[in-house]
């Protein structure tokens, strides 16, 4: 969006907003933002166990190749519960490595510190401090991880008997024992990786079939078990620890995250946030598009919110704060930006994944209807900057102290080239489990040949840890997630649920979303997008496909009410992380974030009730959807933020009503309603237009920003 004038202030007064356009605003905010995130000083971490964490971690992938390349090394068939055993003892001893027993927080000056982890491909550490002075693993660690390598082994060894004598309800003694002790280390993993309120609710799931018979209300009622035999059903069964989760982790989500990680530390991190500082940073607002251009470029590596606040806002806050943004504004923009990465293809969150086992399809159909509400999501953070900045006159950076976009193309081509080769093999490969490995590959070829990139023993050593800490992370989660899967699917309630959800509501769909979005939202408070995720497929999600909505819209719901929860009070979790970063109040950074991340409150409703939106429909149908619903953004930005990009105008509180009624319809299915809907659009937006330009008042101080002229032309960018 083009750059504008600077409001005239008050004498002696300079503005903030006046340095952004002679000063970088992003001078020194960069330079060394990544060193928090690829150089990691925990104290645990000595040479020794950081051997030991990469050891793991080449042990776990090279197991996790093997199976999905059908290398079948020795002539040997690897069965998918020994598989998944040895997954475990691979990657779950690297929590125990990493993280202590019980953290002792010492807030850091500004920071704001939190209590549950992010829980989705990442292990970035959270604001503030781990107060853990020890150095090296403690013996009762030490202890916990051998005794985990040896129950897993245990299992592995005995994988085809489990199955051929169906240990998973009469088991020898030693198995029923180490069942229990399996049970305790995946909670406890869970503790570790994910924080006390899923650990809990995770166990209260497990143990739920032990009363299933007993409970008094009938929607609840189901098998009941013994506490043996329900130890056996979740270690040594087929839909608990070892369901479907994490089957699609060990299949899937390890090469791709593995992807991710590679990709960042291997510079993709630096190339995309320069490529759109090329790109954004001249125009009004630059700084804050700048941070929404990265952080989605950041969420196609890492699909973790909380990371990507971590990993991209030192430096694109104080950029945007420099640059006259408030620091809850500065905050709220990352926040949102980041939050994103969960849904933004083609590497999207953990849930994503999940989706493929849970709907039955391959991952590419999921990225292509995930890519159009993506992409409405960044859209309606973009609209929302570029009126925000309109109405403050912040000015964009200087061009000549901007990097070349040619010159960031030129340089970065291989990241790109390897983006685009993932996406090209995931639609024409024949296996795509296989086809992150393979441009793994690539992409450290790159590494070691690239002139300019550093690329010796250390960062190999960097890149090692940190790529075990993300699997590791990721696997305990999945495991502990399983224990849900499992005591709903062991007393048969999940099906009874969803059932009597549909008799509750009356076959009445809205009301069903509206129940189901309620529900999303106060899960994702407590729990990570996955754990949230897998419970809803579970009981909602076949509810409200019994009503004819399509089944990937209905799990694309799902996620991304899930993820709300990361920029909505009272959690607002990467709201809260990009406060620790801007200084800024955390509850006021989290209502910014919420205007500022409006559409993906609405989005989801939009294609739940118009399946073309995550193209599920003819190709004409969705295009003509996909048009309609850009309009509905800008719509629903303007009305949100009071400025109408493109018509330059602040828009008057009828007028905005107006747009939010009519960007609402064209989310509609129905062609009547959507024509009504950009009618209305249309109107407000030329009445708007043609006004007498009014003096513009900035919404923060209610003080008149700048007097327009009435033949004032601002194209938007």
């Amino acid at each position: 969006m083009s750059t504008v004038q600077q409001p005239a202030k008050s004498a002696g007064q300079p503005s903030a907003q006046s340095v952004a356009q002679d000063v970088d605003p992003f001078a020194d905010t960069h330079a060394h933002a990544g060193d928090a995130v690829l150089h990691d000083h925990n104290p645990r971490l000595t040479p020794f166990w950081r051997g030991v964490i990469i050891a793991l971690s080449v042990a776990g992938i090279l197991l996790t190749m093997n199976q999905v390349f059908f290398w079948n090394i020795g002539g040997l068939a690897v069965l998918t519960n020994t598989f998944l055993y040895l997954l475990i003892a691979c990657f779950v001893p690297i929590v125990f490595i990493a993280t202590p027993l019980v953290k002792k927080k010492e807030p850091a000056k500004g920071a704001e510190t939190t209590e549950r982890s992010d829980g989705d491909g990442s292990s970035a550490a959270r604001p503030g401090k781990t107060a853990d002075a020890a150095r090296g693993v403690p013996w009762y660690d030490i202890l916990l991880i051998l005794v985990t390598i040896g129950t897993c082994g245990y299992f592995a060894v005995n994988g085809v008997k489990i199955q051929e004598y169906g240990w998973q309800f009469i088991a020898p003694t030693l198995a029923t024992v180490l069942s229990f002790v399996f049970w305790i280390i995946v909670l406890e993993a869970l503790r570790r990786g994910s924080g006390w309120i899923v650990t809990v609710i995770a166990f209260a799931f497990s143990v739920y079939p032990l009363f299933a018979g007993a409970i008094p209300l009938s929607f609840l009622q189901g098998i009941s078990y013994d506490l043996p035999t329900l130890a056996q059903v979740h270690t040594m069964g087929a839909d608990s620890v070892l369901g479907l989760p994490l089957q699609t982790a060990g299949t899937i989500l390890v090469g791709f995250l593995l992807f991710g990680t590679v990709l960042q530390h291997t510079g993709g991190a630096d190339f995309f946030h320069n490529l759109s500082m090329a790109i954004f940073g001249r125009y009004r607002g630059g700084s804050a598009k700048v941070s929404v251009a990265s952080s989605a470029a950041m969420g196609m590596m890492s699909g973790s919110a909380v990371s990507n606040v971590l990993t991209t806002g030192p430096m694109t806050i104080p950029a945007m704060k420099k640059s006259g943004f408030s620091s809850k504004v500065a905050g709220a923009v990352e926040a949102t930006a980041s939050s994103g990465g969960s849904i933004t293809p083609p590497i999207m969150g953990t849930a994503a994944f999940l989706m493929v086992s849970f709907v039955g399809v391959p991952y590419t159909n999921i990225l292509i209807a995930a890519t159009i509400p993506a992409l409405l999501y960044y859209l309606g953070i973009f609209f929302q900057i570029d009126g925000y900045a309109a109405q403050r006159g912040l000015r964009g950076t200087a061009k000549h102290l901007l990097p070349r976009a040619g010159a960031s193309l030129i340089a970065g081509w291989p990241y790109l080239a390897a983006l685009g080769l993932l996406t090209v093999m995931l639609f024409v490969g024949d296996s795509e489990s296989q086809v992150p490995f393979w441009v793994v590959g690539l992409l450290l070829v790159i590494a070691l040949i690239k002139p300019g990139l550093k690329f010796g023993p250390s960062q190999w050593i960097d890149l090692g840890v940190d790529v075990g800490k993300t699997l590791g992370q990721i696997v305990a989660i999945i495991a502990g997630v399983g224990l849900i899967l499992g005591g709903l699917s062991a007393t048969g309630v999940a099906l009874s649920l969803s059932r009597d959800l549909v008799a509750l509501v009356g076959d009445n769909v809205i009301l069903l979303l509206v129940a189901g979005a309620a529900v999303c939202f106060v899960l994702g408070m407590g729990l990570t997008i996955s754990a949230a995720y897998v419970f809803l497929a579970i009981v909602m999600v076949p509810a409200v496909t019994a009503l004819g909505v399509d089944p990937i819209a209905a799990h694309l719901f799902v996620i991304y009410w899930a993820s709300v929860s990361y920029i909505t009070p009272p959690v607002g979790l990467a709201a809260f992380a990009a406060a620790g970063i801007s200084k800024a109040s955390p509850m006021a950074t989290c209502f910014s974030a919420m205007k500022l991340g409006a559409v993906k409150y609405v989005v989801p409703f939009g294609f739940a009730l118009n399946p073309a939106l995550v193209a599920q429909a003819p190709p004409g149908e969705v295009a003509l959807a996909f048009v309609f619903s850009l309009i509905a953004v800008y719509a629903l930005a303007a009305a949100i933020g009071g400025w109408m990009s493109f018509v330059d105008r602040q828009v008057p509180i009828p007028f905005r009503v107006l747009l939010a009624v009519g960007g609402f319809m064209m989310f509609l299915p129905g062609l009547v309603v959507t024509l009504i809907g950009l009618a209305i659009v249309v109107v407000s937006a030329v009445v708007v237009r043609i006004m007498k330009p009014a003096p513009v008042i900035d919404p923060d101080t209610g003080q008149i920003a700048r007097i327009p002229q009435a033949e004032e032309k601002e194209p938007a960018q």
